[in-house]
């Protein structure tokens, strides 16, 4: 059985949702943030070099990483669901859509995030420049979801596994006005829908109230 060890309010919570969503058994162990640093605790810190959630152990591997940990399971264990096949229309939208999450989107965020707590002074260039590398970022995202109800097309995959988790789970660290957004806040509200998500997030932050919209 797989192990998922999952820190809560974060990023791990795709491995939890896929697992529920490809429908495969999972042993989950959840840590809490340090309340002082809001960074992971020491036992979880411990498992692997990069001292970050979400990490899986199948057998004897270990792994971090949660794209990694997506495409393992989908390859090990899921018989390639939720990946559109190399001839299928949709595969070059699913490999942006999939890759953008942690390579644009997820970054934007952090970056702010992190000149926010700088608390530079109004006006600031190198903030307003991250302010606005995050708003192109979300202008596509919601340009994409007016073309088709998922990010790689007409099926829900798991290019929207990777990339629903900046949109709910980190507003609590960066708050997002979605208001102007209608087609990520539809988007959002389909997600919310999805009974293996409302299962995932019931188990693994028991404690949040779901953010799908």
């Amino acid at each position: 059985m797989i192990t998922i060890h999952h820190l809560g309010h974060s990023q791990s919570e795709r491995i939890v949702w896929l697992c529920e969503e490809l429908g495969l058994p999972y042993r989950l162990v959840r840590y809490e943030r340090d309340p002082v640093t809001r960074l992971a605790p020491p036992e979880l810190q411990a498992l692997h070099p990069m001292e970050a959630a979400p990490v899986i152990e199948d057998g004897e591997l270990k792994l971090a990483e949660s794209a990694a940990i997506v495409e393992y399971l989908i390859a090990v264990h899921g018989s390639g669901r939720l990946k559109p096949g190399v001839g299928d229309a949709d595969y070059a939208q699913f490999l942006f859509w999939f890759h953008f999450a942690n390579g644009n989107l997820q970054p934007a965020i952090g970056r702010l995030m992190f000149f926010q707590r700088l608390q530079l002074p109004a006006g600031h260039p190198v903030q307003a420049a991250v302010q606005g590398r995050l708003d192109r970022c979300l202008r596509l995202v919601e340009s994409r979801l007016g073309q088709a109800p998922y990010l790689a097309g007409s099926e829900f995959t798991a290019a929207d596994v990777m990339t629903v988790v900046s949109f709910t789970t980190m507003r609590l660290f960066l708050p997002m006005d979605l208001g102007p957004y209608v087609n990520i806040r539809g988007w959002l509200r389909r997600i919310g829908e999805r009974l293996a998500y409302q299962r995932a997030m019931a188990a693994g932050d028991p404690d949040l109230q779901p953010m799908p919209g």
